[in-house]
């Protein structure tokens, strides 16, 4: 098999990102007017770097850090869960704020994994078969297709079951909407970066996949 010179630092970074982000939800901050948790701020580069992954490696590849990422994902939540139901010292009265920043609850945890599992999956589906659809062609076009399709599914399915229920839901549409059009916008303007990026790897790796004859399932890894 082919030895990949910076698939590994890319595959760290991806999942640096989504746990960063995760992390960094708990505030809720006040950027021109809107209200959103700051991870909304980072986790857009989560696509960004699985579009590229896509792009240069193929699906297969990025299917497996995709599942990586979830998995890690789930780690670091039930660390954090456990760890807040253990016992605090009476040295240690930052239980409250513990609870505030890291004590994740359930629904939360579902809803930020089934979000994560069918965006990332459904974005990486996506930019395959454009690529091979179009020739490799106008590459802007598949990376924010792709974005549309996955933070698509990635928002909304996050925002419902997190929230329906707790808040009307009028307010879910313009939370829906407002991190959509956010998420989407971050994936447009840093599309020069990610040109820069997809030919470096290219020319280093030499490595230009198309998914001409992948299995898409994403319970497959042998093909």
């Amino acid at each position: 098999m082919k030895e990949f010179k910076h698939i590994t630092v890319i595959a760290v970074i991806f999942v640096s990102v989504l746990l960063i982000s995760n992390v960094v939800s708990a505030k809720i901050v006040e950027i021109w007017k809107f209200d959103f948790d700051a991870g909304t701020l980072l986790f857009p580069l989560s696509y960004i770097f699985g579009d590229i992954m896509t792009e240069v490696y193929g699906y297969r590849r990025t299917k497996r850090i995709i599942w990586m990422g979830f998995a890690v994902n789930v780690f670091m939540a039930l660390i954090f869960i456990g760890v807040g139901h253990l016992p605090a010292s009476e040295l240690w009265n930052n239980q409250s704020a513990y609870d505030a920043i890291l004590g994740w609850t359930p629904r939360i945890v579902v809803a930020s994994m089934i979000a994560y599992w069918f965006g990332e999956f459904s974005n990486s589906y996506v930019l395959a078969k454009m690529k091979v659809w179009m020739k490799g062609n106008v590459l802007w076009v598949r990376t924010i297709g792709s974005t549309l399709v996955g933070e698509g599914f990635d928002t909304v399915i996050f925002v419902c079951l997190a929230f329906y229920g707790l808040v009307p839901n009028e307010f879910l549409i313009v939370i829906i909407a407002s991190n959509y059009v956010f998420k989407v916008g971050i994936e447009i303007l840093f599309t020069p970066v990610t040109y820069k990026v997809v030919d470096f790897l290219k020319r280093s790796e030499g490595c230009d996949v198309y998914d001409r004859k992948t299995n898409f399932n994403p319970f497959k890894f042998k093909s």
